[in-house]
């Protein structure tokens, strides 16, 4: 149950998402324009530095895992390593996940941006179409993990991958409708894609590295992926939809071609998922069997 288990901080993104825009929403509801200019549109601030605090406290209260226990001969300079000797594996990783923050990111960023600016919606409508299919994606996200126990982590990703390449398309010509519905439709579809693979992602990126660089490697390989796929999309999103109509066709090419070439990385990493517990032979004497788990994990 390693995926199931570490699918909850994945959770972790539609819970705040949700959370944030509540509040900004109840405070521009409550407060006068002047009033939320001066200090309404702090309090989210204040509250998330109040639960960062909380997470390193409980990131600190966590102990080492038992397998890095294990190590005699840790690694003096990690990162120096993982570039030496797994420098294709960090890449690969980062190119498979860049497309889950770029089709993330377009859908919590910059579509806001176009659907209020260029097609005119009500930013609490889209909001809210937003952030119902934030819900869903939360809730699906145990759901998945659950699959990626049973059927592996690797068909997981594929398949969400393969997912966000064929619906980019049909997402932003659902978008340039400016219907509620069918924007969240829209939504919905790339969320579910998303976690599809992402869902799996805390347990997979662990079980790719050996133990003595696995944070390590895990966390470059995570954050680079951020910075290829998040930090560009939206502004590469904001200029494509810029020159094109009211469906921004263009949007929705960039981000599949992005899922292309993580679908390409994702078919290169190896399947890491352990392997299920031998069941004992009958009649044989003694404990319970010992569990096969790949070379990996």
């Amino acid at each position: 149950r390693r995926a199931l288990w570490s699918s909850f901080p994945q959770v972790g993104p539609a819970v705040g998402f949700v959370l944030a825009n509540g509040v900004m929403l109840a405070l521009s509801a409550a407060l006068p324009d002047d009033r939320f200019a001066q200090w309404g549109w702090r309090v989210p601030f204040w509250a998330a530095g109040a639960l960062a605090l909380a997470g390193l406290w409980l990131r600190a209260s966590l102990p080492e895992s038992p397998r890095f226990l294990e190590i005699d001969d840790h690694a003096r300079l990690p990162l120096a390593e993982v570039v030496r000797c797994h420098g294709r594996l960090v890449l690969l990783t980062a190119g498979a996940l860049a497309v889950g923050y770029a089709v993330f990111y377009a859908v919590t960023t910059w579509s806001l941006a176009y659907a209020t600016g260029r097609l005119g919606v009500s930013r609490t409508v889209m909001l809210s179409c937003v952030m119902a299919a934030v819900v869903v994606k939360g809730a699906l996200t145990p759901v998945m993990a659950l699959l990626g126990d049973r059927y592996g982590r690797r068909p997981l990703c594929l398949a969400g991958c393969a997912g966000c390449a064929l619906w980019m398309l049909p997402m932003v010509a659902l978008l340039g409708t400016g219907e509620p519905l069918l924007m969240f439709l829209g939504i919905l579809g790339a969320l579910i894609a998303f976690i599809a693979m992402f869902a799996v992602i805390a347990a997979y990126l662990p079980e790719l590295y050996e133990a003595r660089v696995r944070c390590t490697g895990a966390a470059v390989g995570y954050n680079l992926g951020g910075v290829l796929g998040g930090a560009l999309t939206p502004i590469v999103a904001t200029a494509l939809a810029e020159h094109g109509g009211r469906v921004p066709w263009g949007v929705g090419a960039y981000l599949t071609g992005v899922a292309l070439v993580s679908l390409a990385c994702f078919a290169l990493l190896p399947e890491t998922r352990p392997a299920p517990a031998a069941e004992p032979a009958t009649g044989s004497p003694g404990g319970p069997a010992r569990a096969r788990t790949s070379p990996m994990g």
